[in-house]
């Protein structure tokens, strides 16, 4: 059997920006920012079609991303709406689970879509009153998987500190990366997928009883388990490239054959450890990467076409926000019917690298 629990999940709070569109609304205007005057829009609009997104939250009015100009501009929006968003959903999950900014000891803080010293996390401590010795951990570089990733080292860090509270923070404001005049495919995909988001999670030691002041209908479920791989020869699928424009997009076409080809093994292998096998999930909690990578993950781990339908709805109606993804989804989770006492659930991520992380979850 596992051994002992070494975090409760306390909570999860998702802030979006105000500005929500139907995915057949951006359609043109996208086309309009990133192909040449009078160019075929035929692969844009398919791609729009086939993204798997009816609706996605932008940090500016559509209207405004022709206006961005240069890369210092896009990373100082991404700064500014990045903090508001970002207090906005760590003071609701703090007050969601009963607890203060001062009960806070480490604040992990990821992002891959702008880049600050100070850090996000150092900019948030003064705002939201946390304690001047609070440890800070920010994180670049890991994309899509950081939720995954971010929340397995808060696992790691409670497993040493039982008596502590640690907050996971995700800031993915994706639409602010998207390349003006760039009509390359990965950009258009990344154009037809990606909305932007934040989310923060609580979560706390063994020894602090778990839910905080929230009282056990607030807590969500313990992780057990943690397990990362990294793919060899697999570096340029997935990631950015970084230049003046800032943030260019790379996503290949071989990464949903990586994920049929390695992910069923190396998930089988995590869960056989546990003496687990995937017909003992009960809830999946998929990173939703889009349609082609949701049917891989299907296809690999021959689930039933139902299981990952919470990554298929999150996808459908806020698009893929990285990193917040998987936060976004554990939080619907919480909403009524939430999964029974004792049901297992698996978080799945894949990000640059490439690279997957997988926590074994339990309520």
């Amino acid at each position: 059997m596992p051994a002992p629990a070494g975090s409760v999940i306390a909570a999860v709070r998702t802030a979006l920006p105000p500005y929500r569109y139907a995915q057949e609304d951006l359609t043109e205007a996208i086309g309009d920012l990133c192909l040449p005057a009078g160019a075929d829009r035929a692969l844009l609009r398919r791609l729009h079609a086939s993204a798997g997104v009816r609706t996605r939250h932008l940090t500016l009015p559509i209207e405004r991303y022709a206006t961005l100009g240069d890369f210092g501009r896009s990373n100082g929006t991404w700064l500014a709406a990045g903090l508001d968003l970002a207090e906005e959903a760590l003071s609701g999950a703090l007050k969601e689970a009963g607890l203060r900014p001062a009960d806070v000891d480490l604040l992990v803080c990821t992002s891959v879509t702008g880049v600050a010293a100070p850090s996000l996390d150092a900019r948030l401590a003064g705002r939201l009153g946390l304690r001047p010795d609070v440890k800070r951990l920010p994180l670049f570089g890991l994309g899509c998987v950081a939720g995954a990733a971010g929340l397995a080292r808060v696992h790691d860090y409670l497993r040493g500190h039982p008596d502590d509270t640690a907050v996971l923070l995700a800031v993915e404001l994706c639409s602010l990366t998207l390349q003006r005049c760039d009509d390359s495919r990965a950009n258009l995909v990344a154009g037809a997928l990606f909305g932007d988001g934040v989310a923060a999670l609580v979560a706390r030691g063994s020894a602090t009883g778990g839910g905080g002041g929230g009282g056990p209908e607030a807590a969500g479920p313990s992780v057990v388990a943690t397990r990362s791989h990294l793919y060899p020869d697999t570096e340029r699928l997935l990631g950015w490239d970084i230049g003046a424009g800032g943030f260019r997009v790379v996503i290949d076409a071989g990464v949903p054959g990586i994920v049929r080809d390695h992910l069923g093994r190396n998930l089988r292998a995590f869960l056989a450890e546990q003496g687990l096998t995937t017909d003992d999930i009960g809830t999946w909690v998929c990173h939703p990467g889009g349609p082609r990578i949701l049917s891989a993950v299907t296809e690999a781990l021959a689930l039933p076409g139902h299981a990952l339908d919470s990554a298929r709805n999150s996808l459908a109606t806020v698009g893929n926000m990285s990193s917040v993804s998987v936060l976004h989804i554990l939080r619907t989770l919480q909403d009524a019917p939430r999964p029974r006492p004792g049901t297992w659930g698996l978080l799945v991520a894949m990000g640059p690298g490439l690279c997957s992380e997988l926590v074994l979850l339990r309520w």
